[in-house]
């Protein structure tokens, strides 16, 4: 569990080791909360009004396993008409966040078009992959996915099935941060030790840096 930290301009002691550099695109159609669980973990708000994004970047620096982390979130457009947008959003991230509405069935089947794209675009099928089957906390009679057949369906995928709601902070910091350890590993079989410095951020119209120091897990 997060605990609270301070905001500041300034996100590192004289005495600390530069943090690693994790660059995290979140994807999925539009209006299935991508900026909701952005926003959420990033400032640990809910934010419920639907503004579609065309992109926006956040930056959150906190500690995950013991280790100081900044986190590079590409915020996306889930709407068609940026569809030409994405391959240059996938090539960029190192993992990514792929979010789907467990009570809109269209956006479940989207979610597996985006895997595809993923998948052609990074041309690797093993690529750091958290999918999240968000609004869970909305009744069980308005779910058009069931848990089961997400999950069989993520899992069969290769990637990490979880759960998650912005409002009730269901999951969020957990979906960022497995998002972490996988790159880590990948970084590890690729001989780069899960080592990449600070100050290769992502680009965006807004960039936000929060730093916590906040053990989890």
């Amino acid at each position: 569990m997060a605990t609270a930290g301070t905001t500041s301009k300034s996100t590192k002691a004289q005495s600390s080791p530069r943090p690693n550099v994790y660059k995290i695109v979140v994807m999925g159609a539009g209006a299935v909360g991508k900026s909701a669980l952005t926003i959420n973990f990033v400032a640990q708000q809910f934010v419920d009004s639907y503004d579609p994004t065309i992109e926006d970047s956040y930056r959150r620096q906190l500690h995950i396993d013991d280790r100081a982390c900044v986190l590079d979130i590409l915020d996306t457009a889930g709407q068609e008409e940026f569809g030409a947008m994405r391959d240059q959003y996938m090539r960029t991230g190192e993992g990514f966040l792929v979010v789907y509405d467990v009570t809109q069935r269209s956006t479940f089947d989207e979610m597996k078009l985006f895997r595809n794209q993923i998948s052609r675009a990074t041309e690797d099928d093993k690529t750091a992959m958290v999918v999240a089957a968000n609004k869970c906390d909305l009744p069980p009679h308005l779910h058009e996915v069931s848990e089961a057949e997400g999950r069989a369906a993520v899992e069969a995928m290769g990637a990490t099935f979880l759960l998650t709601s912005a409002k009730q902070r269901i999951n969020v910091d957990e979906a960022f941060c497995e998002l972490v350890r996988q790159i880590d590993r990948r970084r590890g079989d690729a001989g780069e030790g899960g080592v990449k410095k600070a100050g290769l951020g992502l680009g965006g119209k807004k960039a936000k840096l929060l730093a916590k120091k906040c053990p989890l897990f």
